[in-house]
């Protein structure tokens, strides 16, 4: 593959800056052909598609490679450095990797989320890695004076085959820090890679196993104090008053105040949502202290008034309502029930759905519910900030410092150079750290206090401060003629305080008639991504409905689906189908060669089967479950999935196992309610956790083997194991399962 060269000096920034010699060599794909004094003047744009590799290479022929993109387990620091290595030929054994600041000039967006780091950085780090080798080869050709088409690369040396000439990389870096920028990037192939489809070891497993300091948590500086916040006790209640006259007696206590996280009236960007904006605060020495001396707190609090904020996100201004009272999960229930009567909003319509379900034989109809969930990330929200009226330094976990920079900005009132943004890795994220809202707290704490502030959640904290994944519920009908054929599909769903529904995801332009629509509560219970967002209820209600069709058809599930993919692939219904039908059949297939279904030997298996395309990706389990003292257990579990070409195999398995693990415990048991406002949860002891004994004891993972730009791998193994798990537990118990978690439904032994 060839990429032409549309890089300026300014975006493709080298020096030989380093004592002693070597190159530095930084990435920023800008399409761009301005000279390098207009670049180095020009007031750049923040856009997802500046993305960066940043490489240094020493004499003595250590390769330094930093990696643009926050890391909260997936392994990034790892995975994308690889594909930087693998074009620039390197030895990976002399590859140390760093976690790069924030810097949306040399690293792009920086975004970890929406399984997109290794999707948006795919073709700009291996374009990187390519230009340090060619720049690498016409340095060792001009220092032997040959033609550089003679010049080869092998594991960090240059080779001239015909005098027997070589070097390694180090020994010529300077040389290459002088070398104009290649006009024609030269990709490998897919075939010939060496280091990207291969496993390499987590490049901070060391360092995590050993407890060295690298979370958000770990974060010390001089002079530190340490602060935490007193929220209000239920959503849709905010302070009125407090005493902290007992509180600033206690040992260590330095100060309590209170703060607003957003101004009022101020328009709020994508992801600047918070709970509660007027927030009271506790400063002192220990965390300790801190945390006792709150409890001395005497505060009133009292309801809030029904607010209408401005929503700009990336451009798309639109008003949203925060609702008076106190919310009640038996009352949101029965609300929901009340809204999915009403009229919907059209999403989606093909053909005559209203005809092919006045006209059916049979209609199968059935209504799904999920509730709310708590990221529950193990590492509890933490940040460091010191902000002065000059600068500010933030420094902790986060999934997307250049939307944190830009809330920075306007919030403290500091141009972007002078605020640093110092990212560790993190305990977690889920979506959840894409919320700067606790680094907002963080700085407003240090600027009022007027020295270096850690803020820290506690358990509960977290758990009752918001941001939850939303409520949901759907209605799926299908319409059957005579024959037992599907001649309709009509999905209906909705949510507090977001619908579900994508409209144009499978079995749309399967069907001849197709309906969806989608309605909305608002709510002041706040809610923000969780891991595969929307999707992960939308495949667990959709794959288990699909089950039930298919066995009132007569049909075997998997090749039910099959023949629905068949019609999407070679007949489509509508042109906005956002999925490929040929990679969804190759998962499904595999699926079923890998996991022996219908097999005689597994007829005795109680199985359940799943597979869903999201976030760019398709993933299918076969879940093989068992009863055990009358409760249910996943005992073995096949995963396939298609993510195009696979960066490091054992982390991927790794990721996918996860998902699986994450899947089934929220499946069963995940679940956060409310009564008068307040989250009736609020730790481990009663928001319940999948186990280390409840994990499945096998989980087999297959990649479809292909030559695909990686297409992302967080979140879709996530979504279809909901719908496996539902399915499984059907044929282990003869019941249907529509709520979650399922086993809120299960009879206790």
């Amino acid at each position: 593959m060839e990429y032409m060269k549309t890089q300026s000096r300014r975006s493709f920034l080298k020096s030989s800056a380093l004592s002693g010699g070597g190159l530095i060599l930084s990435f920023t794909w800008l399409s761009s052909f301005k000279s390098a004094d207009k670049m180095a003047d020009l007031n750049l744009p923040e856009q997802w598609n500046e993305l960066t590799g940043y490489i240094k290479i020493t004499p003595d022929n250590i390769i330094k490679i930093m990696c643009p993109n926050p890391e909260f387990g997936q392994n990034v620091m790892t995975s994308l450095p690889m594909i930087i290595a693998e074009e620039l030929d390197a030895n990976w054994k002399n590859v140390v990797v760093e976690m790069a600041i924030h810097d949306n000039v040399k690293f792009g967006g920086q975004f970890t989320g929406g399984s997109q780091s290794v999707r948006t950085y795919w073709k700009p780090l291996r374009n990187a890695g390519a230009s340090a080798r060619q720049m690498l080869r016409e340095a060792a050709a001009q220092t032997w004076n040959v033609a550089v088409e003679e010049i080869t690369t092998k594991s960090g040396v240059l080779f001239h085959e015909k005098s027997g000439k070589s070097a390694n990389y180090g020994e010529l870096a300077s040389k290459a820090a002088t070398i104009p920028l290649p006009k024609v990037i030269k990709t490998k192939i897919v075939k010939d890679f060496s280091i990207v489809s291969k496993s390499k070891k987590n490049v901070e497993g060391i360092k995590i196993v050993t407890g060295k300091p690298l979370f958000g948590l770990d974060y010390r500086q001089e002079g530190m104090l340490i602060a935490m916040i007193q929220h209000p006790p239920a959503f849709g209640m905010k302070l009125k008053s407090y005493d902290a006259s007992l509180t600033l007696k206690m040992a260590g206590i330095k100060d309590v105040f209170t703060i607003k996280v957003y101004e009022e009236g101020s328009e709020r960007g994508a992801f600047e949502t918070r709970t509660f904006n007027e927030l009271l605060v506790v400063v002192g020495k220990t965390t300790w202290e801190v945390m006792n001396a709150r409890k001395k707190l005497k505060v009133i609090w009292e309801p809030i008034a029904e607010t209408k904020e401005i929503l700009n996100a990336f451009g798309r201004k639109q008003e949203e309502i925060t609702p008076t009272g106190l919310e009640s999960t038996i009352a949101q229930v029965e609300k929901m029930k009340e809204y999915a009567q009403k009229p919907a909003k059209l999403l989606r319509k093909d053909g005559d759905p209203e005809a092919a379900f006045k006209n059916a034989t049979q209609v199968i109809e059935r209504t799904y519910n999920a509730p709310f969930l708590a990221h529950n990330c193990m590492e509890p929200m933490n940040f460091f900030a010191h902000v002065t009226d000059e600068k500010a330094l933030f420094v902790g976990p986060l999934q997307a410092p250049n939307f944190a920079e830009q809330t920075l900005v306007r919030r403290f009132g500091l141009s972007a150079e002078k605020i640093e943004i110092q990212m560790t890795r993190m305990g977690g994220g889920f979506g959840r750290r894409a919320y700067p809202h606790y680094m907002v707290e963080a700085g407003l704490i240090s600027q009022k206090a007027k020295v270096p502030i850690k803020l820290i959640y506690t358990r509960e904290d977290d758990m009752t401060y918001g941001i939850y994944r939303p409520m949901y519920t759907a209605t799926y009908r299908a319409a059957l003629d005579a024959n037992k054929n599907l001649i309709g599909f009509h999905v209906k769903g909705g949510g507090i305080p977001e619908n579900p529904v994508h409209a144009n995801r499978f079995p749309a332009g399967a069907v001849d008639n197709y309906l969806a629509e989608g309605w909305e509560i608002p709510s002041n219970i706040t809610i923000g991504a969780f891991r595969a967002p929307r999707s992960n209820f939308n495949a667990a209600a959709e794959q288990s409905f699909l089950d039930e069709v298919a066995e009132a058809m007569g049909k075997d599930p998997i090749e039910f689906r099959l023949n629905l993919l068949k019609r999407a692939k070679e007949n489509p219904v509508g042109k906005n189908n956002d999925y490929d039908a040929g990679r969804y059949v190759g998962v499904l297939e595999l699926l079923k060669d890998k996991s022996g279904w219908g097999k005689p030997e597994n007829s005795g298996k109680k199985r359940g089967v799943a597979a869903y395309f999201c976030h760019n990706s398709y993933a299918g389990h076969v879940v093989d479950l068992v009863m055990k003292d009358g409760q249910p257990y996943v005992e073995h579990v096949t995963s396939v999935i298609d993510c195009g070409v696979v960066i490091n195999p054992d982390a991927a398995i790794n990721m996918v196992q996860g998902a699986v693990v994450d899947g089934i415990g929220n499946a069963f048991y995940g679940a956060l309610t409310h009564k008068e406002g307040a989250t009736e949860q609020s730790n481990f002891h009663n928001y319940r956790m999948i186990r280390h004994n409840e994990a499945p004891k096998k989980i087999e993972v297959y990649f479809i083997q292909n030559d695909i730009d990686p297409s992302g791998l967080g979140e879709p193994p996530f979504p279809p194991v909901f719908g496996a798990v539902a399915n499984a537990l059907y044929k282990s118990t003869g019941k249907r399962y529509y709520n979650q978690p399922f086993t809120s439904e299960q009879p206790k032994s």
